[in-house]
């Protein structure tokens, strides 16, 4: 398998149908125009291949985990849009080219977020009603949950108190990106998982490698935060340190940083190994080039 290859397939099906999904929404201008801005901007479409690459792991509906993945690519760019705004991260830019609300303004970016936010369940839901699935809604249900309150927004709500910190806490860094990073991951592999039926032994161990994938992605990107290349990430670097972020770099050096993201890598894969032994290859190439990763 050449996961190049799969991912290029996986990301122009997901294009296609982010463009059809965006064009009929129904927004006026200009808020389609900035809610198209950043889910046009580029990047890895790293949440959709993986439903995808789950549920043809796992041989599920192909068409259900599209849906999904595009729902979850629509909450991802909502929640990058806010973490740019000047209240949050302050980054003037995103995937090398100017943050949305440095184009449109804060009050439209703010509203371009919203409306992806809320047009992502619009969308995940009415495709809902064409699937008639029970495991298609317990997807959706999985996304919300890791998105909200007690997901994504609270890992973000700790990263900002945790902000100039005097006293670096270890825990307080194993929550912020648990859900910060690692849920939205989680809730993209078992959207697959549920596109396929998944059972529960399956379910329970695709939450315990995502759980370690979502760890290596952070370490990876706190690692490029320190001595990646700019032209390459697309991003202001080194606002993290500068910022007095808590990241496993400031925490832990970034010799120390480097071998947690290998050892973690090696638990992930384990993971796999274990519970679906050579069919998880995806999955596996998947974890490789998130650990060798310039961008």
């Amino acid at each position: 398998m050449d996961i190049g290859i799969v991912n290029k397939r996986y990301a122009a099906e997901v294009d296609a149908e982010l463009e059809r999904a965006i064009s009929g929404c129904g927004a006026p201008e200009p808020l389609i125009s900035a809610m198209r801005y950043s889910i046009k901007a580029g990047g890895k479409r790293l949440r959709p291949c993986l439903a995808l690459g789950v549920c043809e792991m796992l041989g599920g509906n192909a068409e259900m985990a599209l849906h999904l993945g595009c729902g979850i690519e629509m909450i991802h760019t909502y929640s990058l849009i806010h973490d740019d705004l000047p209240c949050m991260d302050d980054d003037d830019m995103r995937r090398g080219r100017p943050s949305n609300h440095r184009v449109f303004g804060e009050g439209q970016a703010v509203l371009a977020g919203d409306g992806l936010l809320t047009f992502a369940f619009e969308y995940m839901l009415g495709m809902g009603l064409v699937h008639e699935s029970k495991s298609y809604f317990k997807a959706v249900h999985e996304i919300a949950r890791r998105a909200g309150v007690s997901g994504m927004v609270a890992g973000q709500s700790k990263d900002l108190e945790c902000e100039n910190s005097e006293t670096p806490d270890e825990s307080a860094l194993s929550f912020i990106h648990s859900h910060k990073t690692a849920d939205m991951l989680t809730a993209a592999v078992l959207a697959g998982a549920y596109s396929a039926d998944a059972g529960e032994r399956q379910l329970l161990a695709l939450e315990r490698f995502s759980q370690k994938m979502g760890l290596l992605f952070q370490i990876t990107d706190d690692i490029l935060d320190y001595s990646g290349d700019e032209a390459l990430v697309g991003k202001t670097l080194g606002k993290d340190e500068n910022s007095r972020k808590l990241t496993f770099v400031t925490l832990y050096g970034i010799d120390k940083a480097r071998e947690l993201a290998e050892r973690t890598a090696e638990e992930a894969k384990s993971i796999l190994y274990a519970a679906f032994g050579p069919g998880a290859e995806y999955l596996v190439q998947t974890v490789e080039k998130m650990l060798s990763r310039k961008y």
